[in-house]
Order: structure tokens, then sequence, then C-alpha cells
């Protein structure tokens, strides 16, 4: 399965503010966004909280423009501490009901700027890593960036209201855009500051698009071996991810999306390649991969049928599943 391109990720996000733009319009930069914007000059206008606002916006809508938009902002003078003092503004509001559209708008409108830092190659790194300064003769001061850190409270928020969601949406399209890389060291960044409870979480309370977002995050995570290892090794670690997303695959008639069904899938798949897992899968599959109920889901992606009949292959190796569904499954799938 492709990953999420960062058009995706775009459109995504776009797709999911539209609605809550158009129904707050009043919130909206008054300034016409120019069909060529000057970068540099929007960038500059960061600084101003006077013109923050509508360059935020602007650049955010305009990010495609310019393929060093990324460098850019990560190489302008204060830029991303800038763009992270906006992200910090919200949390004083977010167990309020003051966290109104402007509000709401202008974070996510930073949030994407820093997905698209996350998505360029020249400058993803930059997000986790330790960096050196000097003044040319001696190191004079280390930092790690640790910008993740900054999204995790927005992550953790249990509210479903949309304003929410689209914090939480925005918030995962950056973590989305870093894993999809398959980078070991920004999997083992993410798993010591503890992204996988945050993403189950989302996985249990965020809407279609969060869920799928979430899913495709830990999916990736898996596909590293301390990925595998991080759950496979200790019981509760599976359980949790299981009954997530057990729950998600039995949910009533026309959901998951076959989407995120895929992605949900292809963590089984993988979790199947440890036995320690494929003993725990005796009692944690899903009610819908017991009969034929997940085949008319997936029926017509030939892609999907092959990772399920390797599911179960994986388990029937060693001994490891249930012998009669194993090969009851095995007999309905097309050869």
């Amino acid at each position: 399965m492709s990953n999420f391109s960062f058009a995706e990720w775009s459109n995504l996000l776009d797709q999911w503010g539209a609605s809550s733009s158009s129904s707050n319009a009043d919130h909206k930069p008054e300034k016409t966004i120019p069909t060529k914007p000057s970068v540099e000059k929007l960038i500059k206008e960061i600084e101003n909280p006077l013109t923050r606002e509508h360059a935020l916006f602007a650049l955010s809508r305009n990010r495609e423009i310019r393929a060093n938009l990324a460098p850019l902002l990560w190489n302008s003078t204060g830029t991303i501490y800038l763009l992270l003092e906006e992200i910090t503004t919200a949390y004083r509001v977010m167990s309020s009901p003051d966290l109104v559209a402007r509000a709401t708008n202008n974070v996510c409108n930073a949030l994407v700027l820093l997905q698209c830092v996350a998505s360029h190659p020249d400058t993803r790194m930059n997000l986790i890593k330790a960096w050196n300064f000097s003044n040319g003769v001696k190191k004079i001061s280390y930092f790690t960036a640790n910008v993740p850190y900054y999204l995790y409270p927005f992550l953790e928020a249990k509210n479903k209201e949309k304003q929410y969601e689209y914090l939480r949406l925005t918030s995962l399209g950056i973590i989305g855009a870093l894993v999809k890389v398959d980078n070991a060291e920004i999997v083992h960044f993410l798993l010591q500051s503890e992204i996988v409870p945050l993403c189950l979480r989302c996985m249990e309370v965020g809407n279609e698009l969060s869920k799928t977002v979430a899913t495709f995050i830990i999916q990736k995570i898996l596909v590293q071996d301390e990925g595998l290892r991080y759950f496979c090794s200790f019981t509760e670690r599976f359980f949790a991810l299981t009954r997530v997303m057990g729950t998600m695959v039995d949910k009533p008639v026309g959901e998951p999306s076959l989407r995120l069904l895929k992605y949900i899938l292809r963590c089984y798949v993988r979790l199947s390649d440890c036995p320690r897992a494929c003993d725990g899968f005796k009692i944690s599959l899903p009610s819908k991969f017991r009969d034929a109920t997940i085949l008319n889901l997936i029926r017509d992606d030939p892609e999907a049928l092959e990772w399920l009949g390797q599911l179960f292959v994986n388990i029937a190796t060693g001994n490891r599943g249930s012998p009669p569904l194993i090969e009851e499954t095995l007999s309905i799938l097309p050869s």
C-alpha cells in the first residue's frame, strides 16, 4: 500500500477545515491572498503580531508554490520559534469553551507549516535531532528540538468537537509525515516519546480521518523491528493495540472505510511475524475476522485479500491458531 503523499495530507486537512472555515467566515483574515505571494515576505510577516494571522493563512494555503518553502521556514531566524509559540497559545484554553474557531484556525495553520517541514527531506530530521551551535571557535550551546512534543497536548484531548478534531488531525499529519519514510531513528524517537498511547487514544476518540492517520502511524512504526518488539515484548501493549483495532473493525456495517481497514489489516499481518503475537490472536482477533464478514468488505481488493490470507497462514504456521477457524477461512478465499 502506498504511503500518504504530502498532497493527500493537505487535501485531507483542507477538506476537514473547509466547512469550519465557511461557517466562521468572520474569523478569516481580511486580506486577499495573492496568486503568487512572495514567500520570503510572508515569512517575514510572521514576526509581526499584526500581520502574523494573514501570513500563516497565506503560507498554509500556498505551501506548495515554492519547493524550498520548508528550508526557508526552518532557516529563517526565529520562524520555527514563532510557530511553536502560536501552537502553545492554545494550551491554556484546551479544557475550556474558549477554543474558538479563530484560535483553532491560527494554530492549525502553524501546524500545517510544521507538516511542510516534516515532509521535506532536508528538514524532516531537524524536528527531532540534536543541534550544536558554535561561534566559529567552540561549541556554545546544545539542544534537541523535540518538536513533536508540542503536538501531544492536542493528541491527548478526549473532546470530539470539530475544533478539537481539527487540531487532532493536523497534529497527526505532522507525525504521519515523519514516519512515512520508514526511518528507524524517527521511530525510535517516537517510541521513546510515548507516541503509541496517544495514537491509540486518537484511534478510539477521533473521527474516520483521525483514526486512519493514527492507524497509518502505528503501521509504519510496526514496519521497524524496534516497533514490532515494542508491541510484542509486553502483553499489555499487544492487547491494548489489538483491542483498539478490534473495536474499529467490529463497527457496524459501512465502517471502517476500506482504506482504514487495510491499514488495520497490515498491522495484524506485521504483528503475526511474531510467534507470541500469534498466541495472542487466539483470543484477540476481531469477530469479523472469524467469519466471512471480512471477505464482504475486501472481496474487490486483491491486495487486501492477499494480506488476509497471509495473516492466517502466519497464524497456522507453528500451530499458533485455531485450525478449524483457519481452514474454514482459507477455504473461502479466492485461489
